[in-house]
């Protein structure tokens, strides 16, 4: 694929700054806020990522406390749910008017995964994830397992059953609801590409040889929101060398509709070293990186995280040349930093833009640093797009607020 055309630069206000660990501690502690709920249940710290009405987010189920809590509450079920937004790290608990009843909390047959077995006793399952729809109605996907090699051998999904968290209606679909996002694990998905890559040449050349012979690399993965879907992302390194990635695989992980992108740099774990290099003197820890096409070069984008799991720094890593290192307090710091550091490197030139005549009303106003001048970038209401004005050439650009014509 054309990693340029297919992953769209991203708006900084819409980049996922929490990892899993992260949007599960916001998770816990808002639970601990409310008093209600505290003592009866526990946020259950498995979050699941989608998107939700356009937005990146986690959601949770909560769990009963313990089993004596399990036996006073079970008639009402489980009462809420929680969201993390990805963007703006904010947690919410969302009350249900209808409880849960169906759920890995429960110990006895409204345990989501004997409920699926009395329901569909002759298929395979993979662990079912907790998702919502875009109403906001919590539902638990649960992928069917097929085996394409004799009784054992070539895993592959073919649908999912959706059941309703709140009924236990069950439905089997082959192909499911757009809204559903998580039916291919990223686990069955490099496992599938180390099948391709590895026996691409035949079983003989993949032990002796290895001629054009890749696997995915063994640091891990993480998640992109594209086109309404989620889609797993990987790197693809060759099978003797792991200090190198020969591109990245993306994969839709409702469809399993699967790209490979060649773009030779960095591996995560390098990227992430050289992200804590440049703060090493406050001790930040980097998180697994987020695949990101910032000035159509391919970035890595890592938050940086102190001891107690909270995000405190960002940073952009390059892909093709990962000692190219900004950081930023906060995403937009950062990219506009990365932006002026490949502009300085000769990576990348700066676009000529036209000058232009406008008139209206200021919707919009945000100011940067560009090379010791101040810059002030005007979005007018009714327009999407941004007007730059220098303040060396236009003093009345300081001036200027939301609101002036």
């Amino acid at each position: 694929g054309n990693f340029a055309e297919d992953i769209a630069e991203i708006s900084f206000s819409e980049i996922p700054t929490l990892d899993k660990d992260s949007a599960n501690f916001l998770g816990d502690r808002q639970m601990g806020t409310l008093s209600d709920m505290v003592s009866q249940f526990e946020y259950s710290n498995d979050s699941t990522q989608i998107n939700y009405q356009g937005r990146p987010v986690r959601v949770a189920p909560i769990a009963y406390a313990d089993l004596i809590k399990w036996f006073t509450n079970r008639s009402q079920g489980l009462p809420a749910y929680v969201i993390v937004d990805m963007v703006t790290q904010e947690a919410t608990v969302v009350r249900l008017e209808d409880g849960m009843k169906y759920s890995f909390s429960e110990p006895l047959n409204r345990n989501i995964v004997r409920h699926l077995r009395f329901q569909y006793p002759t298929y395979m399952f993979g662990t079912p994830q907790f998702e919502i729809d875009e109403d906001g109605r919590p539902w638990w996907i649960a992928p069917r397992v097929v085996k394409t090699i004799g009784l054992f051998g070539g895993t592959d999904i073919k649908g999912a059953v959706l059941v309703d968290a709140i009924t236990g209606e069950s439905t089997y679909y082959e192909e499911v609801p757009t809204w559903v996002d998580n039916v291919y694990t990223p686990e069955l998905i490099m496992e599938q590409y180390d099948y391709h890559g590895t026996l691409v040449n035949g079983f003989i050349n993949s032990i002796f040889g290895q001629r054009d012979v890749t696997v995915v690399t063994t640091q891990g993965s993480n998640y992109i929101a594209l086109n309404d879907d989620v889609y797993m992302y990987t790197g693809v390194t060759s099978a003797n060398a792991d200090q190198s990635n020969l591109g990245f695989l993306l994969s839709n992980q409702r469809t399993k509709e699967t790209k490979f992108y060649t773009a030779p740099g960095a591996t995560e774990k390098a990227a992430q070293a050289s992200a804590m290099g440049v703060v090493q003197d406050l001790g930040y820890i980097a998180t697994f990186p987020l695949l990101l096409n910032i000035a159509g070069e391919p970035t890595y984008f890592i938050p940086l995280k102190d001891n107690t799991n909270l995000v405190k720094s960002y940073a952009m890593v390059n892909v093709a040349q990962y000692q190219i290192v900004a950081t930023g307090s906060t995403v937009s710091e950062c990219e506009q930093k990365y932006v002026q550091l490949l502009g300085s490197k000769g990576i990348t030139t700066p676009e000529e833009r036209p000058q232009t005549e406008a008139s209206g009303v200021i919707a919009e106003l945000r100011s940067a640093v560009l090379d010791g001048n101040t810059y002030y970038f005007i979005r007018l209401e009714g327009e999407e797009v941004f007007y730059s004005v220098s303040a060396s050439q236009n003093e009345v650009a300081v001036i200027l607020n939301v609101g002036d014509s």
